[in-house]
C-alpha cells in the first residue's frame, strides 16, 4: 500500500512527458512547410494520440462557407454517408461551429432544442473547436472522446485542443501568407515575360524567348513553339536548346504532329488517353510519344489576334471555341510535362497567360518579317550610324587599319615553321628483354652502372627448367644403358632365333632414334639454363626503372618481358621527334619540292630544338628520317595520329639525360604571315565545314 501513490506519481510525470513531447512536436510541424495533404494527417493523428482518444477528423471551409472532410481518424461509415440521418445532424453541428467560431463539447447521442437537425449522433463525447486565422473561421478540428471522463478533464480536453487550434492557425497564416507570395511572384515573371517577348520583333529570338520564359512561368519541363509554313509548322525553337537539329527524331515528329493539330483547328490536350482523337493524330501523337517520352502533351495553335475592344475568355477556352472561325494560324505552342506533375488548373491556367502573350508577339514577329528584303533593311538601319558625319572619321580609320591588317596578312612573308615534341635518345641503345621464364635469383647491377658487353646483369631461376634438365639426363643415361645391352646381345650371344634378332634390332634402332631426340632436349635445355644468366649485349650504362630496380629481386617474370636498357652514352645522340599527321604533310611537301628547296635552302631538313633541361639553349639538328606509317600516341589521354621523325644532332651536349624533352621547330621555308598564323585553323574549317558543302 506504501507503493502505490509512488507508482501513481510516476505514470502520471510519464504522462506528462509524453504530452509535452507531442506538444512540442506539433508546434514543430505548425512550422514547417508541409503542404496540406501532409500537414493534416500529422497534426491530428499527434492530437489524438495526446489525448488517447477514439479518433478525429479535420474538417476545412471551402468556397468561403462549405465544409469538406480533409482527413479523419475511425470515423463511422454513418457519418460518412452523406445521406443518411447522423450525417446530416452531425453536419450541421460542424456548420454551427465554424458559424459561431466557438468550440464546444458535446455530449453523446445529443440534441434537440428549436432545431432537431444539430446535434452528435455518435455514442461519443465531440471535442470540436474551429480553426481561424485572422479572425476568420478556416476550418474545425473534430475529436471523438469516450465519454466516461470526469468535467475537469473533458474541459482540459477541449482547452488543449484550442491551443493545438491556435498553432494550427500559424500554419495556416503561414501558408496563405506563402501563396500570396508565390501569386506575387507569378505575376512578377509574368510582366517580366511579356516585356521579353515583345521587346524584339526578330522571329527566331521572339521564339526563344517565349519558349524560355513561358517554361519558368508555367513550371513545366519542355516548351516549344512552331510557325507556319505554308501548310507544314516547322519547330523554330525548344526551350533549353540554343538551336535546332531538324533532323532528329523528336523535332521532326514534333513537327509532324503539330502540322496534322493545325490541320484540325483545335487544341489537343493529351494526358495519356487518346480517345475521341482523328485517327492521323492519333498515329502521329504515338510516335512522337514513344520517342519524347511525354507524360502530358498541349499543343495549343496560336491564332491571329482579333482586333476587338470586347472582353476575351481564357485563351485556351477561345483556342477550342473558335477553331472554325476565319483566324489565321500562325503557329502552335506546345507544353509538355515530361517529369514534372503540376496538377491541371494549374497548368491550365499558366497555358492561358505564356499563350495570350505568346500569340500576340508570334504575330507581330511574323508580320515584321513579311515586309520585302525585311534582312536587308534590318542590317541597313543597325549599319547607318557607321557613317553618321560624327562617326564617319573613326569609320574611314577603321577601313583602313581593316585594309593594312589584310594587306600584311597576304603579302608579309614569314618563317614557316612546323612545331613538335620528342626525346633525347642515344644512337646506340638496347633494351634488355627476359629470354626465360623464372624468378629473379640475384642483380649484378644497378642503375647508371657501366657494364661491358657480356658481363652478367641478372640471374633467374626456373625450378621446372632444372627438374626437366635432370629428368632428361636421367632418361638418357637410361636409354644408354639399354642401347649397350640391346647391342651386346646382338653381338655376343648365340643361339638367337632369327624373330629375336630381328626384334633386337629394331629395338636398337628406336633406342638410337631415342638418344638422338634426347641429346636434342639436352643441348635445348643446356641453352635454356645458359639463358637463365642474362649478360650484357653491348658496352654502355645501365638504365633501370625505379619501380623496377626496388621490386625486381625475388620477382617473377615473363619471357618478353623488359627489364633494363643499355645505352652507349658516348656513341652519339639524336632526337626523335612525335609530329602531328596533319603537320607532317607540310614537311613531307617541303622535302618533295626541289624547287622549293633551291628557293628556301634547309626546308624540310633544318631543325631548331631546345631541351627541357637546358632551355637557354637554342641547337640545330638535320632531320634524316621520316617515317611513313602512322602511329597512334599512346600516353595521352586521347589517341592523337603522329607519324615518327629522327633528327641528327650536329653540336656536342654537356651532360645529356636520356628521355630529355625536346620541342624543335622544323624550317618549311617562308610563307604569308596570315598562313604561318591560322593555316591550322583554315584547314580545320575546310575540311569540318567547307568539305560537307562542297
Amino acid at each position: 500500500m506504501s507503493t502505490e501513490p509512488t507508482v501513481n506519481a510516476d505514470t502520471i510525470e510519464q504522462t506528462k512527458q509524453q504530452i509535452r513531447g507531442l506538444v512540442s512536436e506539433i508546434a514543430q510541424l505548425s512550422k514547417s512547410e508541409l503542404d496540406a495533404e501532409e500537414y493534416y494527417p500529422a497534426f491530428l493523428q499527434k492530437i489524438v494520440a495526446a489525448l488517447a482518444a477514439i479518433g478525429g477528423a479535420i474538417w476545412v471551409v471551402r468556397d468561403g462557407r462549405r465544409l469538406d472532410l480533409a482527413y479523419q481518424i475511425k470515423m463511422s461509415e454513418t457519418l460518412l454517408d452523406t445521406e443518411s440521418e447522423d450525417a446530416r445532424r452531425h453536419f450541421g453541428l460542424l456548420s454551427q461551429i465554424a458559424a459561431t467560431g466557438e468550440a464546444h463539447l458535446v455530449p453523446p447521442q445529443s440534441g434537440g432544442g428549436e432545431d432537431q437537425g444539430i446535434g452528435n449522433p455518435t455514442r461519443f463525447l465531440l471535442v470540436l473547436a474551429p480553426l481561424r486565422t485572422d479572425n476568420q473561421v478556416e476550418g474545425v478540428i473534430e475529436i471523438f472522446q469516450r465519454a466516461d471522463a470526469q468535467p475537469v478533464t473533458q474541459r482540459g480536453y477541449l482547452k488543449f485542443v484550442m491551443q493545438m487550434c491556435e498553432l494550427a492557425g500559424e500554419w495556416l497564416k503561414t501558408r496563405k501568407l506563402r501563396q500570396i507570395s508565390d501569386r506575387h511572384s507569378l505575376w512578377a515573371q509574368a510582366d517580366h515575360f511579356a516585356r521579353l517577348v515583345h521587346e524584339n520583333l526578330d522571329l527566331r529570338e521572339t521564339a526563344y524567348a517565349i519558349v524560355n520564359e513561358g517554361r519558368r512561368i508555367i513550371g513545366c519541363d519542355r516548351v516549344s513553339v512552331g510557325v507556319m509554313h505554308g501548310r507544314k509548322c516547322k519547330i523554330e525553337s525548344i526551350s533549353g536548346q540554343d538551336t535546332i537539329e531538324n533532323r532528329s527524331n523528336i523535332v521532326h515528329f514534333q513537327g509532324e504532329l503539330a502540322t496534322r493539330v493545325v490541320a484540325t483547328g483545335e487544341s489537343l490536350w493529351y494526358d495519356g488517353s487518346t480517345e475521341d482523337l482523328p485517327p492521323q493524330v492519333e498515329e502521329t501523337l504515338q510516335e512522337y510519344i514513344d520517342e519524347s517520352h511525354t507524360r502530358m502533351l498541349a499543343m495549343l495553335p496560336l491564332r491571329r489576334p482579333k482586333r476587338t475592344t470586347e472582353a476575351r475568355q481564357t485563351v485556351t477556352g477561345e483556342a477550342d471555341e473558335e477553331s472554325n472561325l476565319a483566324n489565321e494560324i500562325v503557329g502552335v505552342l506546345v507544353v509538355e510535362q515530361i517529369e514534372s506533375d503540376l496538377p491541371e488548373p494549374v497548368l491550365r491556367s499558366r497555358t492561358d497567360l505564356v499563350y495570350e502573350h505568346s500569340a500576340r508577339a508570334i504575330t507581330n514577329a511574323i508580320d515584321v518579317n513579311r515586309i520585302f528584303l525585311m534582312p536587308l533593311w534590318r542590317t541597313i538601319g543597325k549599319s547607318r550610324w557607321l557613317v553618321s558625319a560624327r562617326n564617319l572619321p573613326k569609320t574611314v580609320i577603321a577601313c583602313l587599319v581593316i585594309f593594312a591588317v589584310l594587306f600584311t596578312l597576304i603579302f608579309v612573308r614569314k618563317d614557316f615553321n612546323i612545331q613538335g615534341r620528342g626525346h633525347l635518345l642515344p644512337v646506340v641503345k638496347q633494351d634488355v628483354f627476359v629470354p626465360v621464364t623464372g624468378d629473379v635469383l640475384q642483380v649484378f647491377v644497378r642503375d647508371q652502372d657501366r657494364v661491358d658487353e657480356g658481363d652478367p646483369l641478372v640471374r633467374l631461376r626456373n625450378a621446372d627448367l632444372q627438374v626437366e634438365y635432370q629428368d632428361v639426363i636421367g632418361r638418357r643415361q637410361t636409354v644408354r644403358e639399354r642401347l649397350s645391352a640391346v647391342n651386346f646381345a646382338l653381338l655376343h650371344q648365340r643361339g638367337l632365333s632369327e624373330s629375336e634378332r630381328i626384334g633386337l634390332s629394331t629395338e636398337s634402332r628406336e633406342l638410337e632414334q631415342e638418344l638422338e631426340t634426347l641429346l636434342q632436349k639436352y643441348e635445348l635445355l643446356s641453352k635454356k639454363r645458359e639463358m637463365l644468366e642474362i649478360r650484357a649485349p653491348l658496352s654502355g650504362e645501365v638504365t633501370i626503372p625505379w619501380d623496377v630496380e626496388r621490386t625486381l629481386v625475388g620477382r617473377p617474370v615473363a619471357m618478353g618481358e623488359k627489364l633494363m636498357s643499355i645505352a652507349d652514352l658516348e656513341g652519339g645522340w639524336e632526337v626523335e621527334l612525335e609530329i602531328r599527321e596533319s603537320r607532317s604533310g607540310k614537311i613531307a611537301a617541303a622535302r618533295r619540292d626541289l624547287q622549293w628547296q633551291e628557293r628556301y635552302p634547309g626546308a624540310g631538313e633544318q631543325v631548331r630544338y631546345i631541351l627541357a633541361t637546358d632551355p637557354e639553349n637554342e641547337r640545330i639538328g638535320v632531320l634524316t628520317d621520316v617515317k611513313h606509317v602512322v602511329e597512334f600516341d599512346r600516353a595521352g589521354q586521347e589517341r592523337v595520329p603522329i607519324v615518327r621523325m629522327r633528327v641528327q644532332i650536329e653540336q656536342d651536349l654537356e651532360n645529356p639525360h636520356p628521355g630529355s624533352t625536346v620541342t624543335a621547330k622544323i624550317y618549311c621555308g617562308r610563307r604569308a604571315i596570315g598562313y604561318v598564323w591560322f593555316h591550322e585553323a583554315w584547314e580545320w574549317l575546310r575540311s569540318n565545314i567547307l568539305f560537307y558543302f562542297s
